[in-house]
């Protein structure tokens, strides 16, 4: 299975919706052309920090025709605010063979620190996997995988991949690391190993309004094993080849 890994840095706009279409997916020749799956990070639709431009800036599920369309020839998992009968979700879209396979609502939007999302967004209410052509699969959002309630619920429904989508910003710098890094580390490894499944993680990168975002999207296997790690803060797209 080929999987294309998109580490850039979305702008605060409904562009983004353009961008992915028409940059990434539609050109020929492009790593995603080849891709069965190709997956961007949390909220890659609209920019993390969207406070009170949520209501407008926000997609209804009618809007996202293109990502249908585009899936007819590869898999496409993507983040985005979400409207959902006037509610509104931060969540995790996978598309194939030309329709929604599945849409995950973040459980857990933080409300803490330098994190305001639970302000604006209402909460999901549970995990759950879904077959695919490559399988049963999960997604989860950021914040999500801090919960061990995440964990216990797919350690029960076996899922063969758990797809992360994270904009999680970069804190903790020391001389020759970066501590959310190794705490995120962590977290992804273990819910490798107690899951038993592999984990594909996408973070996005750039900066808003003073959140810088650092990156470092990887596949990990069942056995915690990083297998493909990309660069912290650089904009890149990779395609990987994995054994599922």
């Amino acid at each position: 299975m080929t999987i294309t890994l998109v580490q850039n840095a979305p702008k605060l706009s409904r562009k983004n919706l353009s961008y992915v279409v028409n940059e990434v997916l539609a050109p020929k020749g492009h790593s995603a052309s080849k891709s069965d799956l190709i997956i961007f990070s949390e909220l890659s639709l609209n920019g993390y920090l969207l406070q009170d431009k949520l209501a407008e800036d926000a997609f209804r599920l009618e809007e996202l025709q293109e990502l249908c369309d585009a899936s007819k020839e590869r898999d496409i998992v993507i983040g985005g605010a979400i409207n959902i009968e006037n509610e509104y979700f931060n969540c995790a879209l996978y598309f194939s063979r030309g329709e929604l396979l599945s849409l995950h609502k973040k459980v857990h939007p933080p409300n803490y620190g330098m994190f305001e999302e639970a302000r604006y967004f209402d909460s999901g209410e549970k995990f759950e996997t879904f077959n695919t052509s490559y399988g049963k699969v999960a997604m989860l959002v950021c914040e999500d995988v801090w919960h061990p309630q995440a964990v216990a619920e797919l350690y029960a429904q076996k899922p063969r991949i758990v797809y992360v989508l994270a904009a999680s910003p970069a804190r903790g710098f020391e001389d020759d690391s970066l501590l959310i890094q190794e705490q995120w580390m962590a977290l992804l490894k273990s819910l490798a190993l107690h899951c038993d499944t592999k984990v594909v993680f996408v973070n996005r990168v750039g900066f808003e309004d003073g959140l810088g975002f650092w990156g470092g999207s990887c596949f990990i296997q069942n056995n915690a094993k990083v297998l493909h790690q990309l660069p912290l803060f650089d904009e890149i797209n990779k395609t990987i080849e994995v054994d599922i």
